[in-house]
């Protein structure tokens, strides 16, 4: 079976998964909006999904060339030819019916690419660069799906993407680990006295919880100053921006109330948490 056709079998199955996830993630948000602003959005994700599975599932010397496969579909769809993949197929219809630019989309594909170069971050300011190729443009392309892409926006919408970057990299960091990378800084690892191996721990250690701890503070305050974005938009761009910036404040009081033990049990947020926290950042102004 040839690279293209197994990911035209799995197009079917990603796409199904992505909608559940997006459900338990947003219940309330995604049940909200109109069934063209969820289908655009799946097909972002969708997006996004296919070129993370490639980076991080893909037979590593497969990656280069199932990305650079990625990457033609994208020159397709912006010179108005038909995509070959299936989830690149889905994606034209959301670009073409939201004039979404090229650019974010290549960003996510580069940081992508450094996955594959990249496994440590020694600083703090050498993740947020990361971050703002990870991470920032799905923020980019969600504002243009509501036609809602300014440059104040987008500057917003960056400190909100990064926080939950980070938060994410913090709930993850075994899972990560196991996968050959590190995205909690280096210098802060350091600092508190943390081993690479502590990360292989059955239990965070109390030093690792410390580091994790800090980087949680960061994205709370990248988050603070991020979810003023909300009071900038109106309907129902509101009320999908709303959700994810209650994810990441649910998520954190759960890693506070977990005491950082990402490694011992998973921290997800408690459902009551995300509803209250959807609700107050929704009434946010």
């Amino acid at each position: 079976m040839s690279v293209s056709e197994r990911l035209h079998n799995e197009a079917e199955e990603r796409r199904s998964r992505d909608e559940l996830q997006a459900r338990e993630n947003f219940p309330v948000a995604t049940r909200l909006l109109p069934a063209r602003h969820r289908a655009n959005l799946l097909n972002v994700y969708g997006y996004a999904r296919l070129v993370d599975d490639i980076g991080d599932e893909a037979p590593p010397g497969e990656r280069a060339a199932l990305l650079d496969l990625v990457e033609r579909d994208l020159g397709r769809i912006y010179a108005g030819t038909e995509p070959e993949l299936p989830a690149m197929r889905n994606l034209a219809r959301t670009v073409t019916g939201c004039a979404i630019p090229a650019e974010p989309f290549h960003r996510l594909l580069r940081a992508n690419r450094q996955d594959q170069a990249v496994s440590r971050y020694g600083t703090f300011d050498e993740l947020l660069d990361y971050c703002a190729l990870s991470a920032d443009p799905v923020g980019h392309i969600v504002l243009h799906v509501f036609g809602a892409a300014t440059p104040d926006r987008i500057g917003l919408s960056d400190r909100v993407c990064t926080a939950l970057q980070i938060i994410e990299h913090c709930q993850d960091a075994g899972e990560d680990y196991r996968n050959g990378r590190i995205y909690l800084p280096g210098d802060d690892l350091r600092r508190f006295g943390c081993e690479e191996s502590d990360l292989e721990a059955a239990r965070t250690p109390t030093r690792l919880r410390g580091v994790l701890a800090l980087q949680a503070r960061r994205a709370r305050r990248l988050l603070d100053d991020g979810s003023a974005l909300t009071g900038r938009l109106q309907g129902f761009a509101r009320v999908a921006v709303a959700g994810y910036v209650a994810g990441g404040l649910a998520t954190l009081s759960a890693l506070e109330r977990g005491a950082y033990d990402v490694l011992g049990a998973p921290s997800r947020p408690r459902k009551a948490r995300l509803l209250a926290e959807w609700s107050r950042t929704l009434g946010r102004r």
